[in-house]
């Protein structure tokens, strides 16, 4: 709720850049973790985008997890329908346990570095799939994100 309530400003300020909600299916390699997440993009200056997304990790082994990111994007247009983009930003990171008695947490914070690329579909409509190597403290991973996202 709080990133489509995000969006609905963000889409007040579209006339000075492009504002994008996406879905996307997540994978990441420290626990083989699968996820659903939400990110939002928007555009301030051409060819620069902030991204924060929020990735759920579904119960697997009696381990889940929560992952909110900002990353920043430098877009470069491959072709009229392809492009490709670096990325860089933060990383928060709680990780949920089930043990005897109870829950254990842990929270990590570190940094996000990768590489996406998306595929126009229409003017509104694009494919989009993200690499990304999540740097925390005894905690690196790789991500790997596959998602669908809509222009407004």
């Amino acid at each position: 709720m709080a990133i489509v309530a995000i969006a609905a400003v963000f889409n007040a300020y579209a006339e000075q850049g492009d504002v994008s909600l996406g879905a996307q299916f997540v994978y990441a390699s420290k626990h083989s973790m699968a996820g659903l997440g939400a990110q939002l993009q928007y555009e301030p200056i051409t060819n620069w985008r902030i991204a924060p997304e929020f990735i759920y990790y579904f119960k697997d082994d009696g381990l889940s997890a929560l992952n909110v990111n900002l990353n920043v994007h430098y877009i470069i247009p491959t072709s009229n329908s392809v492009s490709i983009y670096p990325l860089v930003g933060f990383s928060y990171g709680h990780y949920m346990a089930d043990a005897p008695g109870g829950t254990i947490s842990d929270d990590h914070c570190g940094a996000n570095v990768g590489l996406g690329a998306q595929y126009r579909i229409n003017e509104r409509l694009h494919f989009f799939t993200e690499q990304r190597f999540q740097i925390m403290k005894d905690f690196n991973q790789s991500v790997t994100a596959l998602g669908l996202k809509y222009t407004f």
